[in-house]
């Protein structure tokens, strides 16, 4: 008999898996990928979650509060991470996790729930990049001061089926908690940059910490509006995040950064990566496509660089 509760949803999901199959063949991928869910599965159940079902590469939970829910997240983040260091080798791609959590009403039927709370946690963890958490409003508003006073708010998303926009606030790494790694094991400058200069259709701007995020896109909303078909409405972000200047894709058909004059390009699928250097970013495409739309970036420590307007 359908049940109506008032829980937390919580969605994780593990990205990477495609690399390990590649790379390490179909039995040995599958274990990994297998060892890496149960283990989020046991630090769900570990806090008082229940795992609803598994979702190939990832599961969905519930939890009666939220706090246990974020407090779940951060553990599995922090397993995966040693998982990760303990199994690094040359030949083994890295897995990231991406979790998204929402607060609200249910509807329990034979073992599985639906409704509100399950569909926002489903579609906010779209927006979640790699090694991150994601909640909604409504489950950081009762968390403890110490834990509630760690996320950052991000800018009103809009998700998939949803008329009005969502609150989402994202969890911020302990103080003293290594930054966060890069998708490609992208090591952090040795000094702390402090602005990033962006260029974009003539218009040159150089943004510090406290006007961060960016958010690259077709939107008029955009910080950056390209008006492009191939750029999604909210394509890209880019925030200071562990110390560093990362750029999370939020698109459908990915962005694509080069760095300096390098012939490699970085592409991101709903992944993040911290930007060093200079270089350039393209929405949607390749820098090789012809009139790809294309958003240069120069990180700067201030005392090196001639002087530029700065956006308060």
């Amino acid at each position: 008999m359908p049940q109506t509760v008032t829980c937390t949803v919580l969605f994780a999901d593990l990205r990477g898996s495609t690399s390990l199959y590649e790379s390490l063949g179909n039995a040995e991928a599958a274990s990994v990928v297998t060892q890496s869910v149960a283990l989020v599965g046991r630090i769900v159940e570990h806090h008082g979650g229940r795992v609803i079902k598994t979702l190939g590469d990832g599961l969905m939970a519930v939890f009666s509060e939220p706090c246990p829910a974020v407090l779940a997240a951060e553990e599995v983040h922090e397993s995966l991470d040693r998982m990760v260091g303990a199994t690094r080798s040359p030949r083994r791609p890295v897995l990231r996790v991406q979790i998204a959590a929402a607060h609200g009403e249910v509807i329990e039927v034979a073992g599985d729930c639906f409704g509100d709370a399950v569909n926002v946690a489903a579609r906010l963890l779209d927006h979640a990049g790699d090694n991150e958490t994601l909640v909604t409003a409504q489950t950081r508003a009762p968390l403890p001061p110490d834990i509630r006073e760690r996320f950052r708010r991000l800018e009103r998303l809009h998700l998939r089926g949803r008329l009005e926009p969502v609150e989402a606030w994202r969890l911020e790494p302990r103080r003293g908690q290594d930054a966060m790694s890069t998708l490609f094991g992208d090591s952090a400058p040795a000094a702390i940059p402090e602005g990033i200069r962006l260029s974009c259709e003539g218009i040159t701007k150089v943004h510090t910490v406290r006007s961060l995020p960016v958010i690259l896109g077709r939107s008029h909303e955009a910080t950056y509006c390209l008006d492009d078909s191939r750029v999604s409405r909210l394509h890209a972000r880019l925030e200071w995040h562990g110390g560093n200047f990362q750029l999370t894709d939020l698109s459908s058909n990915g962005t694509f950064v080069r760095f300096g004059r390098q012939s490699e390009v970085v592409t991101l699928r709903r992944g993040a990566c911290t930007l060093h250097g200079k270089g350039v970013i393209c929405l949607g495409v390749s820098p090789a496509v012809l009139n790809a739309p294309t958003v240069s970036f120069e990180i700067l420590r201030f005392e090196d660089t001639d002087p530029q307007p700065l956006i308060p």
